[in-house]
């Protein structure tokens, strides 16, 4: 009999099919819960019309789902420490996928928007834990790549949600969109079965049979037996592990987290519900005004993958502080006229820099932390970073209604890029993988 370091095992794995069916599961998910969110920028030009919506109440709605998705984060976060990965996102796929489809049924905004709510908690839910369960099981040596790979799903999703719209929305009406969001409870059972629960959940339960049977699929290659014991680092027990967030040296790093959370949600969201609606106001068809929300999509996979690449190659650290940089810049110029390809190509740069660093946050605070507190920590961080979500669509209707000039637009929302690169530049330098030793006690480090 010897003993197995389940941590070591899964860091230095060498990539296997197991961890291409994690990768495609956790992506999977990913690409129907940004098609449930992208989903209602798609639709604003139409419901403002329908409905007769003023921009107040149009930003209102865009951040009803954004208010659940607050309090899912962080709610759905903690839970699954208790319930489990696997049950927490399967709760959560179920929930949004199913008020999503009811949406399409809502006769009026506070139907709509009440449904949006409910939608945006299970939306909301589900990410940190994905993020979780993904960065679990990836290998250390291309974590970020992986993750960053996985969390581009949200930008796939965006971009179905787009094009699909290009020729649903004039055709069929926006009802069909929500429709749509039936998919995932169609592959419920297959998720049910092929998706794995997180290891150390099993380990914290005590269930190494079912952890070593996952363990002998991240690493074939180390023959792992039935006699054989799984060992964890011990941690300290936290019976605040919010708390634990703000310890150990934390403390500023965790609140730059969650400024820069904010600030890059503000932007993502800003730009998802009312991009369309800038261009539709600039005199493009509607055709060409979700066009510009698939680009800024396509920018966005450009901007992950790529990222998470450059991520595993220098630091997460730089590379978001350069993004971020570039977000501000990208959002200032497009305030200006330019040639049509000058123009799809800053919204690329855009996506890019905007909803790729947001990508590129949830891989960092997972590595960042121990994995004892990692999914509180991407919970608090999601769910604190969903004010700036909420207030995004509401700015952009607040700008629009003062009807400024419209380069002062697109000059506000270049505002939080720039706060957002201070704050990561203070994230301190320290990880999740020399952190569990200071959990322990063994090496106290400051």
């Amino acid at each position: 009999m010897k003993h197995i370091d389940v941590n070591d095992t899964i860091d230095n794995a060498s990539f296997t099919p197991f961890h291409w069916k994690v990768l495609f599961w956790c992506t999977l998910i990913i690409i129907f819960d940004g098609y449930d969110l992208v989903i209602y920028g798609v639709v604003l030009p139409i419901l403002m019309d329908q409905w007769s919506l003023n921009p107040y109440v149009a930003g209102l709605l865009g951040s009803s789902a954004l208010f659940g998705m607050m309090f899912g984060a962080m709610g759905f976060g903690m839970l699954s420490d208790k319930l489990g990965r696997k049950k927490t996102i399967l709760m959560c796929v179920v929930l949004f996928s199913l008020t999503t489809v009811l949406n399409g049924l809502a006769a009026n905004p506070w139907q709509f928007g009440i449904l949006r709510f409910i939608a945006g908690l299970g939306i909301g839910g589900v990410m940190p834990n994905v993020v979780s369960l993904m960065s679990e099981y990836s290998p250390k040596k291309n974590r970020s790549t992986l993750v960053a790979l996985m969390f581009s799903g949200y930008a796939v999703g965006g971009m179905m949600s787009a094009g699909l719209g290009i020729w649903i929305v004039p055709n069929y009406g926006w009802e069909i969109m929500f429709y749509l969001a039936a998919a995932p409870l169609l592959l419920l059972p297959l998720m049910i079965k092929y998706l794995p629960e997180s290891v150390a959940f099993l380990m914290a339960q005590n269930r190494q049979e079912e952890a070593r049977v996952l363990l002998q699929k991240v690493a074939p290659e180390r023959q792992i037996s039935g006699d054989d014991k799984l060992v964890v680092p011990p941690v300290k027990e936290q019976k605040a592990p919010v708390l634990e967030l703000l310890r150990g040296g934390r403390a500023l790093s965790t609140l730059m987290f969650w400024t820069a959370f904010f600030c890059c949600l503000l932007m993502v969201y800003a730009l998802g519900s009312w991009l369309p609606k800038l261009m539709s106001m600039a005199g493009y068809a509607l055709g060409s005004s979700l066009m510009s929300l698939m680009v800024l999509n396509i920018g966005a996979i450009v901007g992950a993958v790529g990222g998470g690449w450059l991520a595993d190659r220098f630091s997460l650290r730089s590379v978001l502080v350069t993004f971020f940089m570039l977000a501000s810049a990208s959002l200032v110029l497009l305030g200006y006229p330019h040639p049509m390809w000058l123009l799809y190509s800053l919204m690329a740069v855009a996506g890019a820099t905007t909803i790729g660093s947001q990508i590129l946050l949830y891989a960092y605070v997972a590595q960042f932390y121990p994995a004892s507190i990692r999914s509180t920590a991407l919970g608090w961080a999601s769910g604190i970073g969903r004010n700036g979500a909420i207030v995004g669509p509401m700015l952009g209707g607040t700008l629009l209604a003062l009807a400024l000039p419209h380069q002062m637009n697109f000059l506000v929302l270049a505002i939080p890029g720039a706060i957002a690169t201070l704050a990561i530049a203070l994230v301190g330098r320290r990880t999740g993988a020399s952190q569990p030793a200071a959990e322990a006690g063994a090496a106290t480090q400051g």
